[in-house]
């Protein structure tokens, strides 16, 4: 379970950051900072991807009660661009940017270290799973890009985006090969390449 070893080690205000959104055929990378204010955060915070839907909203809002948080994200565009390992940086950075504050220190999920950070930072591999502070911060991403899908669901309707969150799963994939590509799919990726090749990009909003 997630734990405040890592934040008691550095001390002062430390930053969790973390993301959501790195796989999906769809829509963009989300990403979160947040430090916490309580000593005793909320129960049951955890690795985002162990949480079911009804956890995460529960959580997502006991911890903006006692952090805080800064948000970010980095575009379908963007991630065109530069790659996806580059728009979670960019989303990273905004993140921190979006502090009102900052931090001391920040712990970063993952092995790779997001570059031009305003202060040190530590990255901690599977961090979700060890520090509370980058476990409360999936959360926050995950929730705060899941309310876009669902947004962008309705306004696209036949890729399972309201259930899939943009990934490809079957239902998307068949979305993919009937109605084509959207404005909000990722033209990197190869799967949204191939239906790509078959038809032509709605421009719609």
């Amino acid at each position: 379970m997630p734990h405040f070893r890592y934040e008691r080690q550095v001390g002062g205000r430390v930053a969790g950051v973390d993301e959501a959104g790195r796989g999906p055929l769809a829509g963009p990378v989300v990403a979160a900072a947040l430090v916490f204010r309580a000593k005793r955060p909320p129960r049951g915070i955890d690795d985002s991807k162990k949480l079911t839907a009804a956890a995460r909203e529960y959580l997502f809002h006991a911890i903006m009660g006692c952090a805080d948080v800064g948000v970010g994200s980095a575009s379908v565009e963007e991630i065109d661009r530069v790659n996806i390992l580059q728009a979670t940086f960019l989303a990273m950075q905004r993140a921190l940017a979006a502090l009102a504050f900052v931090p001391d220190h920040v712990l970063v999920d993952g092995n790779r270290m997001p570059p031009a950070l305003p202060c040190p930072a530590t990255t901690i591999v599977e961090g979700d799973a060890h520090s509370l502070s980058i476990a409360a911060a999936s959360i926050v991403a995950k929730v705060t890009r899941d309310r876009l899908m669902l947004q962008l669901a309705a306004q696209h309707p036949g890729y399972g985006w309201e259930t899939n969150m943009g990934y490809g799963t079957a239902t998307h994939l068949d979305g993919l090969n009937r109605l084509g590509i959207t404005i909000h799919h990722r033209l990197s990726f190869a799967p949204v390449r191939v239906a790509g090749t078959l038809h032509v990009v709605d421009k719609s909003p």
